[in-house]
């Protein structure tokens, strides 16, 4: 081998070896920049998530886009209860949104024998209540949806038919029990059955009951043929044609 060739062998090594320490180096220098864009990519991740989880944040703090949480929540909650129930069907809406019903009149206004008034009112077929009230108070109301009523009021005697009228008087008691003459020549087998519970048969002129009165704990009345019967709790009996 001559000079010139082992010079020129030693140059093509020396640029083998500077073309390979070029490429090592351009190897390295990509593997910098991939790394660096990864850290950065990272970074905007973690920015991201920052920004969503601050979405309640002003505007200005999360990148301007929207409203925070806080502001969408308040412009969905409503401005004010302005909601009112329907009033019922019948009714009057007052001004506080309650509804109430309107009070019937009375049919009909009887003076009863000590004064006192009795309100009729019709509630149903063949049913009436009447309201005792006395300067303005409520002192007993009978109702017919059993049959005809009746009461002892203190020795004045009431009874409302399933008509709808009402009688009243004072006097022509009897206490029972026992078998007592009535007026319009009624008769009546009186007999107790418990305490405040008595029981009158209502006798006929030929010795059949015709009706029977069943005072349990209060007091109860009968039209017999326009003879007006009250039987008390406390085992009285009245009459009065």
């Amino acid at each position: 081998m001559t000079k010139r060739h082992v010079r020129h062998t030693a140059r093509t090594l020396r640029a083998t070896r500077t073309a390979r320490s070029a490429g090592l180096l351009a190897v390295a220098a990509v593997a910098a920049l991939s790394l660096t864009a990864c850290q950065t990519g990272g970074d905007d991740g973690a920015a991201g998530a920052r920004t969503k989880v601050s979405a309640s944040a002003p505007a200005s703090e999360a990148g301007g886009n929207g409203a925070s949480a806080q502001t969408v929540a308040r412009s969905e909650a409503p401005t004010g209860d302005r909601t009112t129930a329907p009033a019922a069907a019948g009714g009057t809406t007052t001004t506080s949104g309650k509804t109430s019903k309107a009070v019937a009149a009375p049919i009909r206004t009887v003076t009863l024998v000590d004064g006192s008034k009795a309100e009729v009112y019709r509630v149903g077929t063949q049913r009436y209540q009447a309201k005792i009230v006395n300067s303005g108070d409520l002192l007993a109301t009978l109702d017919t949806k059993k049959g005809d009523d009746g009461i002892d009021a203190n020795g004045m005697y009431v009874v409302l038919t399933m008509g709808g009228e009402v009688r009243s008087w004072m006097g022509g008691e009897h206490q029972g029990p026992g078998t007592f003459t009535l007026a319009g020549g009624w008769k009546a087998k009186v007999t107790k059955v418990g305490e405040l519970h008595y029981r009158a048969q209502i006798i006929g002129r030929e010795g059949a009951v015709e009706a029977t009165m069943d005072a349990n704990q209060h007091d109860t009345g009968l039209d017999a043929n326009a003879v007006y019967i009250v039987l008390s709790a406390g085992g009285v009996i009245s009459s009065h044609a």
